[in-house]
């Protein structure tokens, strides 16, 4: 996928960085750390600007979490629920994904648009529960362009300054993906553990 992935940004330069940030926004197994990173080297071997990328990238980051928020305040959790279920392997989605964005955003909020946008995955995923809940779009457009833009920034200017060695930069956030992904896999663990403990609980005062 990172030979595919470069190979556009190559040819097509800011369009590319634009849709394949904005793909990556609805298809989250789409790394956003490979085309941001790879955007920033090219700053330094073709014509493209630092600024450029980074406003391209972030144009493309809100677009795609729009398209995401659209679809899911236009379904609403039961319809978006049935989707996943159905189309949940094409889309790399489980029901799983929706309950926890949609629990972790009523748990944190405005906060966790923010946040969110510098979280592998759940980057692209938080966009749905602040579409389910109905959250103002002016705050939702807001806390989006700022939570992309710092991440984007981050990213893209790593990329441009380590030049040739910006892969390094993609193992190391593999890594970090990795331990995100083990502290949800943990968290859901946990979370699994005092609901059927709860349940268990009920069941032996009801009897």
């Amino acid at each position: 996928m990172e030979t595919w992935i470069t190979s556009i940004m190559a040819d097509f330069g800011y369009i590319g960085i634009f849709l394949l940030i904005m793909v990556e926004n609805l298809f989250p197994p789409i790394p956003s750390e490979i085309i941001l990173t790879f955007g920033g080297f090219m700053t330094t071997v073709s014509s493209l600007n630092v600024v450029m990328v980074i406003i391209v990238a972030t144009l493309g980051s809100v677009v795609g979490a729009i398209l995401l928020y659209k679809v899911a305040s236009y379904f609403g959790k039961e319809r978006l629920t049935k989707i996943v279920l159905k189309y949940g392997r094409i889309l790399r989605l489980k029901e799983s994904d929706i309950e926890r964005a949609e629990s972790f955003f009523l748990k944190y909020g405005s906060w966790a648009v923010f946040l969110c946008r510098m979280i592998p995955l759940i980057r692209s995923l938080i966009s749905i529960p602040a579409g389910m809940t109905k959250m103002k779009m002016s705050r939702f457009l807001i806390l989006t362009t700022a939570g992309s833009l710092l991440w984007n920034t981050v990213l893209i200017g790593l990329g441009a300054l380590l030049g040739e060695s910006w892969s390094e930069i993609v193992v190391f956030m593999d890594s970090f993906s990795t331990i995100i992904y083990s502290i949800i896999a943990i968290l859901v663990v946990i979370g699994l553990g005092f609901f059927f403990r709860a349940r268990f609980k009920k069941t032996l005062d009801e009897e």
